[in-house]
């Protein structure tokens, strides 16, 4: 059967993506940022898995208001680099992996989570700034993608707890796939910050370093945090950390298996006007 082995988390930030698009990241204010991920493309080339399930939103470029999916995956074979106002990024195109991706709806919809399913998307800079963080700029991504929408940018936003039992469903769905693939699961958005108002250019170092510690050790009571401690803490975009908690929902440990090893932690401000968070867990 299909498991995952490990979970992912990271910041998406767009200034990140133009870094590294515009040979910048040797510069020494970028220079922080990407030596916090130094040991993540080790890592990630020593524990190579067959499929990346990928958690972020979509910046009005698949979706705009005209359609607001609160959840949605991802079923096609390929997905192109969208075009964000100033040409697509020079990055390859998703691959994807529709077998798993449709096996997954179905389980995940069948245990009463409305999912949108999507066979024809472009992705933006939530799903390519990850990937080229944690994998560079290589001529192809080492691995069929998932990509899985979350509405966290027009109100209603899903709830904490909402996106911790969707982990735990997408978890359920993986396992009962019927072929040996190693599948890791991504959590990305935030950390603190907010990009508008009397706030803007917010960072909150405590409070995220806290959500950190919260998310290793305590997924079920973080979970829990209502809506507004996000906004009050974090700032108005800061909750796009509910998406971290579907990764940590679908890690062996909430299904009463081992804790997860820590591998990797770092956390960086600023970048552009945004705190750079970012963890690795695997299973054991």
């Amino acid at each position: 059967m299909a498991h995952i082995t490990a979970s992912v988390y990271t910041s998406h930030v767009p200034a990140i993506g133009a870094a590294l698009d515009l040979d910048k990241a040797g510069e020494a204010y970028w220079q922080p940022v990407f030596a916090g991920y130094d040991y993540s493309k080790q890592w990630l080339e020593e524990n190579r898995p067959d499929v990346i399930f990928l958690v972020y939103n979509d910046h009005a470029t698949a979706f705009s208001l005209d359609m607001i999916p609160t959840f949605a995956i991802g079923t096609a074979a390929e997905y192109k680099v969208a075009d964000e106002g100033w040409g697509p990024r020079p990055v390859p195109d998703v691959i994807g992996h529709p077998e798993l991706a449709s096996h997954i709806a179905q389980s995940v919809i069948q245990d009463d989570f409305d999912l949108t399913i999507v066979n024809k998307m472009d992705v933006d800079h939530g799903l390519t700034v990850p990937l080229s963080l944690m994998c560079g700029q290589p001529q192809a991504w080492p691995c069929p993608v998932i990509p899985f929408a979350v509405n966290v940018v027009q109100y209603p936003v899903p709830s904490g707890r909402r996106c911790f039992m969707l982990g735990q469903a997408i978890r359920k769905a993986v396992e009962s796939f019927d072929a040996d693939l190693k599948v890791q699961i991504w959590g990305t958005g935030g950390m603190s910050h907010q990009l508008q108002g009397p706030r803007a250019g917010l960072i909150n170092r405590e409070w995220d370093n806290a959500f950190l510690d919260r998310l290793i050790a305590d997924p079920d009571g973080l979970s829990r945090l209502p809506h507004i401690d996000y906004v009050r803490e974090a700032g108005s975009e800061g909750i796009e950390l509910v998406m971290w908690l579907i990764a940590r929902g679908a890690m062996a440990d909430v299904a009463g298996g081992a804790a997860p090893t820590v591998k990797h932690r770092f956390y960086h401000v600023p970048a552009s006007n945004t705190a750079v968070g970012h963890l690795i867990l695997e299973n054991n």
